[in-house]
């Protein structure tokens, strides 16, 4: 693998393109059990670069707050309190910047690196408001100045806070600095608030789920913030915890650790997988490592709030859950939540170390309970329960590999039209790479992005549904909704939400797509109580075409390339408009037409199937 060129499987470019879509998946998919994305060295190296800066600007930042000292002074001072509560905001505007989750190359963003600024301070992109029925004066998708305004004020009412010295009047405990005066965390506070009710792609990317509710524990006095701070994190720890038990999350750690830089071994790679390469399926080991990290979550964050006195095992837990988080940084995930690792990192120290001897037995105020309760555990609930009425990121569903997905499916020239068609400030993926390599290598890199989505369960019912909606259509792009919501948005985490049907109106305003030319099909993650994931079939013309649901049984039996063609199991199938007429004559179905008879696999699940 050079320094700048990406290692790819050894096809040629024109050979590969004609291939069939299942044999291009079977090349891509057994390359990247040894080979990840193939990613070249400057990527790292930019990644490394970037997280640098993070720490370093940070430090900066946090060091011209009066009374501190100097970046050189930090040992002196990084366990003031105030230094806690500034990381929190500099973290919000750099993730709100566009330069944190969701940017660069392994996010598919090569030139420009990051989207996020460059398309919220530009009136006439996309946005999605999550209420738009119910929230006054927030309907419509498109952004205004008033929308660039609010984003604008977030920016400047962050930077604001960050030059605001410590108000020394706080009790005995806050530091010789003091702690920020919560008034000036109003203007940020509802700034961001409002523009979440205008946009919630804005609200998510700031990762409101936890940032913004600490900024509102800057309001309670001084150690009661610092205990709202450590159930934060408890809940965060909990929530990602409860969300990897599934059947999921195994997929999750074969395919991060086979792109991880730092194992090189190619045959400890394959170990990840049953048969590499006829059969990648994860094996045992993903299944172990999987079962390790969930214990981890669940069991030494309890011991660090409940438990922990600052002594000899609270400082071994802080090293373990460090390592824990470091080996997640090390892995270099696609969405790069890096900084994210590394604000987890100090927290441990800060929190439970440095302010250890606060305990949530020393809790006086019971509203702090009341504000943050029903995030921590309500909004999770419900997510887990409903995951199609709460984003993974505030139900605090993290990585574990049962969030909602999106395959977007283009015929004809409907793809160059909807890049005319928006306004945007980068080109599509594919575009952006062409402008780097020539058009093969461009090619291979961007079906890698459908490769690593076959990998994961979710991918393969993905797989199963596209041979379901497009009956071996051989004219059909298919694009991940990742790749569009980066495109259309400016800010894509893996949240599928921002890439379904409400973007594909969105789009359809602007593009005006005939029946046929555009059609996305939405998998929403697996309720905790059930052992199926709904799925949605939606043209960017006619609307619904079709709803249903997929066992999940059947998708972690599979392997990462469709194998059975338009007959993949489906059950409790309602045909709004048949999906067979529209692809292949271009043709709406008449409105209200009576669903066809039901192909093999309609039906409820086997009883047999047991609770995942």
């Amino acid at each position: 693998m050079g320094f700048i060129r990406p290692r790819l499987p050894p096809v040629d470019a024109g050979t590969f393109r004609t291939l069939p879509r299942d044999e291009r998946l079977r090349i891509l998919t057994r390359h990247w059990v040894e080979h990840g994305f193939g990613t070249p060295n400057v990527v790292y190296l930019f990644y490394v670069v970037k997280c640098l800066l993070y720490v370093g600007g940070a430090a900066f930042v946090i060091s011209l707050t009066p009374g501190l000292g100097t970046i050189a002074q930090a040992p002196s001072w990084w366990s003031e309190p105030i230094v806690y509560q500034k990381l929190i905001v500099f973290t919000v505007l750099w993730e709100v910047l566009g330069l944190g989750c969701g940017s660069g190359p392994l996010a598919s963003r090569f030139q420009p690196v990051i989207g996020s600024v460059l398309y919220w301070l530009r009136p006439g992109t996309i946005r999605l408001p999550p209420w738009p029925a119910r929230v006054p004066l927030t309907r419509g998708s498109r952004r205004t100045v008033i929308d660039a305004a609010l984003y604008a004020a977030v920016l400047a009412s962050a930077v604001w806070l960050l030059t605001r010295p410590g108000d020394g009047s706080h009790p005995a405990g806050s530091g010789t600095v003091g702690l920020l005066d919560a008034r000036a965390a109003l203007p940020l506070v509802v700034s961001l608030a409002l523009l979440g009710l205008r946009d919630k792609t804005v609200f998510l990317a700031a990762r409101g789920e936890q940032y913004w509710l600490s900024l509102l524990l800057f309001f309670f006095p001084y150690p009661d913030m610092f205990i709202g701070f450590k159930l934060v994190m408890l809940a965060l720890w909990w929530g990602a915890a409860t969300s990897k038990l599934n059947r999921h999350f195994p997929f999750v750690v074969a395919t991060m650790m086979s792109n991880a830089p730092l194992v090189p071994s190619r045959r400890l790679k394959r170990m990840l997988y049953r048969d590499s390469p006829r059969d990648l399926r994860p094996s045992r080991l993903p299944f172990f490592l999987a079962h390790i990290g969930t214990v981890t979550e669940y069991g030494v964050p309890l011991f660090l709030v409940f438990l922990g006195d600052g002594g000899f095992w609270t400082w071994a837990a802080l090293l373990y859950m460090a390592v824990f988080h470091l080996h997640i940084l090390s892995t270099v995930p696609m969405g790069v939540p890096l900084e994210w690792n590394i604000f987890f990192v100090f927290s441990l120290f800060h929190l439970f170390g440095a302010h250890g001897d606060i305990s949530v037995r020393h809790l006086h105020s019971p509203w702090l309970l009341a504000l943050i309760l029903p995030s921590l555990v309500l909004l999770p609930l419900l997510g887990n329960m409903r995951p199609d009425l709460v984003s993974f990121l505030p139900a605090m569903r993290y990585y574990a590999g049962n969030w909602a997905t999106s395959v977007w499916l283009f015929t004809g020239d409907a793809l160059a039209r909807l890049e005319a068609g928006l306004t945007t400030a980068c080109r599509l993926p594919t575009r952006q790479m062409e402008s780097l390599y020539d058009e093969g290598t461009a090619l291979l890199m961007s079906h890698k992005v459908q490769a690593w989505r076959s990998l994961h369960s979710h991918g393969r019912a993905h797989n199963g549904l596209i041979d379901r909606v497009t009956h071996g259509q051989d004219d059909v792009v298919v694009m991940d909704g990742e790749l569009i919501a980066g495109f259309a948005l400016g800010w894509n985490f893996g949240e599928g939400h921002l890439h379904d049907d409400q973007l594909l109106q969105a789009v359809q305003e602007r593009c005006g797509f005939v029946p046929g030319e555009v059609r996305v099909i939405c998998l929403e993650g697996q309720p905790i109580h059930r052992r199926t994931q709904a799925y949605e079939v939606h043209d960017a013309a006619l609307g619904l075409l079709e709803r249903g649901h997929v066992a999940v049984r059947d998708m972690v039996t599979r392997q990462p390339w469709p194998t059975d063609g338009p007959d993949y199991p489906v059950y409790d199938v309602e045909r709004v408009r048949p999906l067979r007429p529209v692809l292949q004559q271009g043709i709406p179905a008449p409105a209200g037409e009576d669903a066809v008879p039901a192909q093999r696999g309609d039906g409820p699940p086997p009883a047999q199937d047991s609770p995942s």
